[in-house]
C-alpha cells in the first residue's frame, strides 16, 4: 500500500512538471507515463480519466504547497501583529515560489477551469477550503485583518506570483520589499476598523482606484 501511493505522488509529480511546462493541452496519460520513465499505461491504472488525473494532481499541489510543521512552530512564540503576519505571507510566497512548477501548474488549471466548468468545480471547492482554513488559522493565532483582508492578500499574491514567475514589471524591487508594502497597505489602522463592519464590493473598488 505505502509504495502504491509513493507511486502515485510519483506519477502527480510528472503530471504537475507535465502541465507546468508543457500546458494543459500537453497534460496526456502519455506524456505523463514519459515524464515520469514508466510503462506506458502506468498514469492509467492510477488515474482512469483526465478528470481524475486533474483531481489528483490539485490533491498533490495541496500537499507540495502546505506549511511544514518546522515552518509552523518556529513562529508559535513570536508576538501576533503586522511583523509576524509579514513574515507568514513571506513564507507563503517562498514555497511558491521555491515550487516553480507546482505554482505554474496551479496557474495553468486556473485558466483552464475558466473552460470547463468540472475542473471550475474541483479548483474552485479547494480554492474556498483553503481560504477557509488561512481565515481560521489567522483569526486563532491573533494576526491582524480579517476574512476582506485575507482575501485581499490572496488576490495580491496571486498577482505577485504571476509577476516573479513570467515577466516582472519592476525586477529590480525585491520581493520582501513588495510584500512589506502589502502589509502596511493593507492592514492599516483603518482597514483593520473597518472589517468589523460587511465589506460593500462596490465601495472596495471605488476605495482601490483611489489610491
Amino acid at each position: 500500500m505505502a509504495k502504491n501511493e509513493e507511486r502515485r505522488r510519483a506519477i502527480a509529480d510528472a503530471g504537475i512538471e507535465v502541465l507546468a511546462r508543457e500546458g494543459s493541452r500537453g497534460l496526456t496519460h502519455r506524456a505523463v507515463d514519459a515524464r515520469a520513465g514508466v510503462p506506458i499505461g502506468t498514469t492509467s491504472n492510477y488515474f482512469r480519466s483526465r478528470e481524475s488525473l486533474i483531481d489528483g494532481l490539485i490533491e498533490r499541489i495541496g500537499e507540495r504547497l502546505a506549511p511544514t510543521s518546522e515552518d509552523l512552530s518556529r513562529r508559535e512564540t513570536a508576538a501576533p501583529g503586522p511583523e509576524l503576519f509579514a513574515d507568514y505571507v513571506r513564507d507563503i510566497v517562498r514555497r511558491l515560489t521555491a515550487h516553480r512548477d507546482v505554482t505554474l501548474a496551479l496557474f495553468e488549471l486556473r485558466l483552464e477551469s475558466a473552460r470547463r466548468p468540472e475542473v471550475a468545480a474541483v479548483l474552485g471547492a479547494w480554492q474556498r477550503a483553503g481560504f477557509d482554513a488561512d481565515v481560521t488559522f489567522n483569526t486563532g493565532a491573533g494576526l491582524p485583518g480579517g476574512r476582506p483582508e485575507i482575501a485581499l492578500f490572496h488576490y495580491a499574491i496571486d498577482g505577485l506570483l504571476l509577476d516573479r514567475l513570467t515577466t516582472p514589471i519592476d525586477p529590480e524591487t525585491s520581493t520582501d520589499e513588495i510584500i512589506d508594502g502589502l502589509v502596511a497597505g493593507l492592514l492599516r489602522p483603518e482597514r483593520r476598523r473597518s472589517s468589523s463592519r460587511p465589506t460593500d464590493p462596490v465601495e472596495t473598488h471605488h476605495e482601490l482606484r483611489a489610491r
